[in-house]
């Protein structure tokens, strides 16, 4: 671990021009689609595996590649080639009375050490992210997707050996040691300057406890939709149900409802019957239980706090939209949380006030995603209220540094 780490350090400090990494990051795209049959059957033991080990359906669905996720991870590396390198940027200037000219520059972070479960796209997506941003990387992929992983990392190295760059940009851990980890976290602050956990809530909770380096990362996505006494009933209806349903084991996807008390007679059999018909369990509270005719079961105390990442939400009756921010402030994870109104007035001061990394207005919360962004993909998502925040794609992938010159001057 000590000597990838080291690896690491020396790759993070070589310059590569855009041209050079553009044309190492299409090669990897060329190598993805050349060498598919060898990544499927790769995927294919690491599923035998998963089945054996009796993971849930979920799991072994994101864990699964096929010629579909295959042609989605090109077109995500795609996007990463298109878009400006965000190294060596002036992001701003200014001239001091005392004679500085002071700039402002874009830097590589370093080295980032990824630690990630089940999705094998996970290890192309930020494997091609961090290289065009300068940074070296360090991946520890799960157990479960060991094989797919580490064709896909070898591929990647394939590409920068092809070019002649020093293939230490990208590492992958090949070992199913869960302490390798531990050492990650531990022991590695020498080599590793951020560490970017993206699983489910035990890992991240793990890294977040051990980790003596900086992390980027969230634990939780609680997020609310709030429906507002001025909203549009067929926008509602559309927001929610895609917000909840379209995908319910994403962090962005809405875990609370929120309905404005003049609207709950009009709107809550509308919205939560289309939910229920396509097999939602809902979750209200009392007087959503006297007025929703379809099934319902009394909201608990912890339902407000609750990431069911399943078919399931809770909805909760508020008196306005100041009540709306202070219960999302209150039981959110500043994660994603959007307003649904047509008062421009009332989705301003929403916007505003809620602490969420990412504020919506009438816009569904499964957008919370670096692809939807135009950021090229993500790494992950940040809800640290230190930089940065919401979706961490290739611009946020940096650090800065002043460059300062001047005529000779000396300070009196």
């Amino acid at each position: 671990m000590n000597l990838i780490g080291k690896n690491a350090k020396k790759a993070a400090l070589e310059k590569v021009n855009t041209k050079v990494k553009n044309k190492i990051l299409k090669r990897y795209a060329f190598l993805l689609d050349k060498e598919k049959n060898s990544i499927i059957a790769e995927n294919t033991k690491d599923i035998k595996f998963a089945l054996q080990k009796g993971l849930k359906k979920n799991l072994i669905d994101r864990l699964a590649i096929n010629h579909k996720k295959l042609d989605n991870i090109k077109t995500s590396i795609n996007k990463i080639i298109k878009l400006k390198n965000p190294i060596d940027n002036t992001l701003e200037k200014w001239s001091r009375p005392n004679g500085l000219k002071i700039k402002r520059v874009s830097i590589p972070i370093g080295v980032i050490g990824v630690i990630y479960e089940s999705r094998p796209n996970v290890t192309s997506d930020v494997a091609s992210l961090c290289f065009k941003s300068g940074n070296a990387v360090i991946l520890k992929g799960g157990s479960e997707a060991i094989n797919t992983n580490k064709i896909l990392a070898k591929l990647f190295r394939k590409a920068l050996k092809e070019n002649k760059v020093n293939e230490n940009f990208i590492q992958f851990v090949d070992s199913k040691n869960r302490k390798m980890v531990d050492y990650m976290l531990s022991r590695m602050k020498d080599y590793i300057h951020v560490i970017i956990p993206r699983g489910g809530k035990n890992l991240v909770k793990r890294v977040q406890e051990f980790s003596a380096i900086p992390i980027i990362g969230h634990l939780e996505g609680l997020c609310h939709t709030f429906v507002d006494k001025d909203a549009e009933l067929k926008m509602a209806i559309d927001i929610i149900y895609n917000a909840k349903l379209r995908n319910t084991s994403i962090c962005g996807a809405t875990e609370t409802i929120l309905l404005h008390e003049k609207i709950v007679k009009k709107f809550c059999n509308p919205i939560l019957k289309r939910l229920e018909e396509s097999g939602c369990k809902i979750y209200g509270d009392h007087f959503l239980c006297k007025h929703y005719n379809g099934k319902i079961s009394a909201a608990k105390e912890k339902d407000w706090s609750t990431e069911y990442l399943a078919p399931t939400v809770s909805v909760k009756t508020v008196k306005n939209h100041e009540e709306a921010i202070k219960h999302i402030n209150k039981y959110g994870t500043m994660h994603t949380d959007s307003i649904i109104t047509k008062n421009k007035k009332t989705a301003k001061k929403f916007l505003k006030n809620v602490k969420s990394s990412i504020a919506m207005h009438n816009t569904s919360t499964q957008f919370a995603d670096g692809g939807e962004f135009g950021f090229g993909g993500e790494v992950g998502i940040s809800t640290n209220i230190l930089p940065p925040r919401g979706p961490v794609g290739l611009g946020q992938l940096i650090s800065y540094k002043y460059e300062i010159v001047s005529n000779g001057q000396t300070r009196k």
